[in-house]
């Protein structure tokens, strides 16, 4: 059986794609997956779109951040991704954060030292030294998905997807069996949509 491949872009800041992401890091414990990161920026896909002023401050608030993540790509290739989005995500997600600005630098900060990467790259928090490569990476997501997604957006064998989207981190085998059929379902050339009303928020340490 050959080698599945797994495209993941995702924004640091969407408890959606965390809760995703988390899911393939259990796939890969149980299937022969091939899974590269990349980066795809809530504040660009939402530009000059009417939103509710309190999701606006959100989505504002979420070019920090990236950037940062950004520039540690740069640096240190985009290897990085994954490890410091583990490093992100764990102590931002999966610890309830709920701090503003400062805080939220500070723990970044730790984050970029987990992974041997120096809190210099701070810097790039207020820099748009990095937003071209943001928006080539965002446009790469939407060429596969279009533009009316969010995140996470998810390649499987080059055939793109917007999600899956779930709330819980399904576990062990359960995990590769919903990978199966999430491959399954990309193979068929003319699938392209499953949708339900979402009725809970993702947590990545709730039980399934």
């Amino acid at each position: 059986m050959s080698k599945n491949t797994v495209d993941f872009w995702f924004d640091p800041a969407c408890p959606f794609a965390w809760c995703t992401s988390r899911w393939i890091k259990e796939v890969e414990q149980v299937r022969d997956i091939e899974v590269v990161w990349h980066l795809i920026s809530l504040g660009v896909v939402n530009e000059g779109r009417e939103l509710d002023p309190g999701y606006r401050k959100h989505i504002d608030g979420t070019w920090g951040p990236i950037r940062v993540v950004a520039a540690a790509a740069a640096q240190a290739g985009p290897e990085i991704l994954g490890d410091l989005y583990t490093a992100i995500g764990t102590r931002t997600h999966d610890a309830g954060f709920k701090g503003d600005a400062d805080e939220r630098k500070r723990i970044i900060a730790e984050a970029l030292a987990s992974v041997g990467l120096s809190e210099e790259l701070l810097i790039a928090w207020d820099s748009d030294e990095y937003d071209q490569s943001l928006r080539e990476s965002t446009q790469a997501a939407q060429d596969l998905v279009g533009s009316d997604v969010g995140t996470p957006v998810v390649g499987l064998n080059g055939v793109g997807f917007f999600g899956p989207v779930i709330t819980r981190v399904p576990r062990g085998e359960l995990a590769g069996e919903l990978f199966d059929a999430a491959v399954t379902l990309g193979n068929y050339p003319h699938f392209f949509e499953l949708k339900r009303s979402r009725t809970e928020d993702p947590s990545a340490t709730a039980e399934g």
